[in-house]
């Protein structure tokens, strides 16, 4: 790909209504068609061409429709990365149906609230879950369509008697589907994110990736119930005619390896993927040939300055970032603009798409820091399903938060600060983390860090640092010391941790967004 295309440009060479239709699903049959032997799913338990991928979701289809299940009705889906994950996907964006994945990491009691509340009347579960499917689904009752996946789910019917027998050419009366995700509940209960079919291109669609159809392939290195793997590592290179191959679960030395064995050309990754990769031995990053990667898209998570300069200069200008969640796009940048602007985000197309508000609502001014809003596109507008009260705190006309603070520069491009419930006031001063973490990370001992307020009694809040070592480092008052001095060389003092803790896992998601609500009341309790 060429190192010095507009970040938008990727959609330009793509007919958008063939797009769109794919995305959705109007043309199931388009690549099944045109490559019917290509390699369209290939992972650790089995392999699909785009034929077989055809064939398979059309009889999924049909067993649902069997079940009682029709245009508009919900699926749950709790399964790995595997095969019949893009089969549960593809029949739901054709048959009308609103696909809710669930993450497998939850507990019985946790994932039985998101099938109840998406109002699944069907549940496919991964057998790899089986005690916390079978629980969930006691406690969801609408769901009474279950097919288990890989083995048997007490309960549930098995997904290949359910597809048996049924026919696999091209089902009658195609409508497309959409996904309902749910927010990862940092406060309070999970909540589904509703966004109407026609937002799905418009939303994956952001970032298409130079696609070539018969000759690349997209490495999927994140599980596939997140909303960004889902829509760049299978919905988005599938619906342009390029296989996936699919990783259960991430290993950094693994990754170089697929990326040498399969000849990878596109993947999607997270800054702490980023960072574990630059930590690696020399050998063993010289040992694998990754010249065949051209495209690496990255997101969910805020990627310290250092950490991105250092992947540009080892992959050359193939990172392209954006700013997005389950709720909508915000903004794209390619590394060429990274390099020219660093730590940015992006600049929206549109200079109306982004504005920079106050506590007040108030627009502030170019390089002032504030809450950031989106603009909902046209048709595309996500409410929180089942909560109005919610999706009207979130909306401020045609605009919405995520809740993050930053500011735009005078050329329109986007930086992060942070979020806002990370925010740290100590003193009456605002402080946000994320500045010490990425100088924290620039110290050759630190795999992983976390910057939290813990409780003081004269300033409120004082800062802490929470330190995962790499390998052959240990955990010392004096490593303490040293940490503190590098972010006082580097940082304004009150911006520094007072602190350093070192703990052996820090409390992340496997999307690569670290949990502060849990670390922060760890320390609470421990106070």
């Amino acid at each position: 790909m060429s190192t010095d295309t507009d970040p938008n440009r990727a959609l330009q060479d793509i007919d958008p209504d063939k797009l769109r239709a794919a995305m959705t699903g109007l043309l199931p049959s388009y690549w099944a068609e045109r490559q019917p032997d290509r390699l369209a799913i290939s992972s650790a338990v089995g392999d699909l061409s785009f034929f077989e991928l055809n064939a398979r979701s059309n009889q999924l289809v049909r067993a649902f429709r069997a079940r009682g299940l029709a245009a508009g009705d919900a699926v749950a889906l709790m399964c790995s990365n595997r095969p019949e994950f893009a089969e549960v996907m593809a029949a739901t964006r054709r048959a009308g149906l609103r696909l809710t994945t669930v993450n497998w990491h939850l507990t019985s009691d946790e994932a039985a609230y998101i099938v109840d509340d998406c109002e699944a009347k069907a549940f496919v579960a991964d057998a790899r879950f089986a005690d916390t499917a079978a629980s969930a689904a006691r406690n969801a009752p609408k769901a009474t369509a279950r097919f288990s996946v890989g083995g048997d789910v007490e309960g549930f019917e098995a997904y290949e008697s359910a597809l048996e027998g049924e026919a696999t050419h091209d089902i009658d009366a195609p409508s497309p589907g959409t996904s309902m995700l749910y927010t990862s509940g940092t406060t309070g209960r999970p909540k589904g994110v509703y966004r109407p079919p026609t937002a799905v291109a418009t939303s994956a669609g952001a970032i298409a990736g130079g696609y070539q159809a018969g000759s690349d392939l997209h490495l999927t290195t994140g599980p596939l119930y997140h909303a960004a793997p889902l829509a760049f590592s299978l919905a988005l290179p599938l619906a342009q005619g390029v296989g996936c191959v699919l990783m259960d679960g991430w290993n950094a030395a693994e990754t170089l390896h697929l990326v040498s064995k399969h000849r990878i050309t596109h993947t999607h990754m997270v800054p702490t993927m980023f960072h574990r990769l630059l930590s690696l031995p020399d050998d063993v990053r010289a040992r694998h040939d990754i010249s065949s990667l051209r495209f690496v898209i990255h997101g969910a998570a805020p990627c310290p300055v250092v950490v991105k300069q250092r992947m540009i200069e080892w992959l050359g200008p193939i990172l392209w970032e954006y700013y997005a969640a389950t709720e909508g796009m915000g903004a794209v940048v390619d590394s060429k603009q990274w390099l020219e602007k660093p730590g940015t985000v992006g600049r929206p197309d549109d200079p109306e798409h982004c504005q920079i508000r106050n506590d007040d609502g108030e627009l502030l001014s170019t390089g002032e820091i504030g809450s950031i809003f989106l603009k909902a596109p046209e048709g595309g507008r996500f409410t929180y399903y089942k909560d109005e009260a919610k999706t009207d705190a979130t909306y401020r006309g045609d605009y919405f938060t995520l809740g993050d603070v930053g500011y735009l520069d005078e050329d329109g491009f986007l930086y992060l600060t942070d979020r806002s419930s990370n925010l740290i006031i100590s003193g009456g001063v605002n402080i946000y983390p994320a500045e010490a973490e990425a100088e924290l990370l620039s110290h050759p001992s630190v795999g992983d860090v976390a910057v939290i307020g813990v409780e003081n009694t004269e300033w409120g809040e004082e800062v802490k640092a929470v330190v995962e070592l790499h390998g052959g480092y240990t955990a010392s008052p004096s490593l303490e010391q040293e940490l503190i001095a590098h972010c006082r060389e580097r940082l304004t003092h009150f911006k520094c941790p007072r602190s350093v803790d070192f703990i052996e896992r820090l409390p992340r998601h496997d999307n690569g967004k670290l949990y502060k609500r849990a670390l922060r009341e760890t320390y609470r309790r421990t106070d």
